[in-house]
């Protein structure tokens, strides 16, 4: 790896340990406030809306500009929505702002690898991505819910602090040429371009498969989140400082599975880790039925490590072909349009269940056979993929 993917791991670690630790200090202020349970996953479609409403303009703002300038532009909002926070604004507000600044950089911080490195390397390095990213979701967790439960106000003051140092790396990322640059700049022709791009990724087969799957994967992921939290809430009897423990030991398996995937997964290869989601599914309906914390730690262990090791290549495979097709910016800005739907859509689905007051091991399960079902039709229909 050359020495400029390094400085923007560290950027990108940095700025995702902040956005992580974020959530759970605008959780412990919901509490903190008496908002109703369902404001929870409420916060987090403040959070994605940006990413689907923001989608036709990111991709474009992302290849127009050299990729680091733009991750320093995102980071510098998601610092003033989370000063607005610190300051009083309402954390469904203040989230949604950071939302704006996390959907703007992400083109950017993975459009940035098909043009940092050659295309035999993007696994490798989709694997370094997620490792950091998990990494920073562990920290984030730990960090987050053990500030924010002493003092959610020292904890966003430190968060604050955590984007500051971010914007410092996003300045040392190598400027690199233009990729892909719009020739006209109006709303209407960038919502005109996002369609073709749209069009494009979804009707070349490797494309769909890998829109599909993660697609998928980040809707699940976002809504386990809070699964997890609200299941060991009531049947281990957790805090909120104990469950974003859990939420670590999932982590580190995403990581681990990363690894694995980034050292023996090849990107010809990609659609072979496909069974790997199904198993996943199955692994989330036995968690309904596990009443120690010894097995919960072992179970959510292997359903990240499963998780890790089908969404990297997969992810890999999307960058590439949509690097070769529409340009990196515009791939990921599609990418994230179909993925925060799907955020949207299962934690809108999740919230309607807490509303009804379902419970939450019935919660589990329904969650569970959704992604076994969904992976099993995905593998049957993409398992031969050459």
């Amino acid at each position: 790896m050359c020495k400029g993917f390094y400085t923007l791991l560290t950027a990108q670690f940095l700025s995702a340990l902040a956005d992580n630790a974020l959530l759970f200090a605008a959780i412990a202020l919901l509490a903190k406030i008496h908002s109703p349970d369902w404001h929870t996953p409420l916060l987090q479609q403040f959070f994605v809306i940006s990413y689907i409403v923001l989608a036709p303009f990111v991709g474009s703002f992302a290849d127009a500009l050299p990729k680091g300038r733009v991750m320093f532009l995102a980071n510098a909002i998601k610092f003033i929505g989370s000063l607005a926070m610190l300051l009083g604004v309402p954390p469904l507000y203040a989230y949604g702002i950071v939302g704006i600044g996390a959907a703007a950089y992400s083109p950017a911080k993975y459009g940035i690898l098909t043009e940092l490195l050659p295309p035999e390397k993007l696994v490798s390095a989709n694997g370094w991505m997620e490792g950091s990213t998990v990494i920073a979701i562990i920290l984030g967790a730990l960090l987050g819910g053990s500030l924010a439960s002493h003092d959610p106000y020292f904890a966003m003051i430190f968060i604050t602090l955590l984007y500051l140092v971010a914007a410092v790396f996003n300045i040392y990322i190598p400027k690199l040429p233009i990729d892909h640059k719009l020739p006209k700049k109006n709303p209407a022709f960038m919502l005109y371009d996002f369609w073709q791009s749209f069009k494009a990724l979804w009707l070349d087969t490797r494309g769909q498969v890998s829109l599909a799957v993660t697609t998928l994967f980040w809707g699940a992921g976002a809504t386990l989140r809070l699964v997890v939290i609200a299941w060991a809430a009531s049947t281990l009897n957790f805090g909120l400082e104990q469950a974003t423990q859990l939420m670590a030991i999932l982590a580190v398996g995403i990581a681990a599975g990363s690894v694995v995937a980034a050292t023996y997964i090849k990107l010809e290869e990609s659609t072979k880790v496909l069974p790997a989601g199904i198993v996943m599914g199955v692994l989330v309906v036995v968690m309904a039925f596990v009443q120690h914390w010894q097995l919960a730690v072992a179970l959510l262990f292997i359903i990240g490590a499963l998780a890790g090791f089908f969404v990297v290549p997969l992810n890999a495979l999307l960058q590439h072909r949509g690097h070769e097709l529409i340009g990196a910016g515009h791939s990921i800005a599609v990418q994230n349009f179909n993925e925060h739907i799907g955020i949207l859509l299962m934690l809108g689905a999740y919230l309607l269940m807490v509303k009804a007051e379902l419970p939450i091991n019935m919660i589990v399960i329904v969650f569970g056979v959704f992604v076994s079902l969904c992976m099993t039709i995905i593998n049957k229909r993409y398992r031969n993929l050459a």
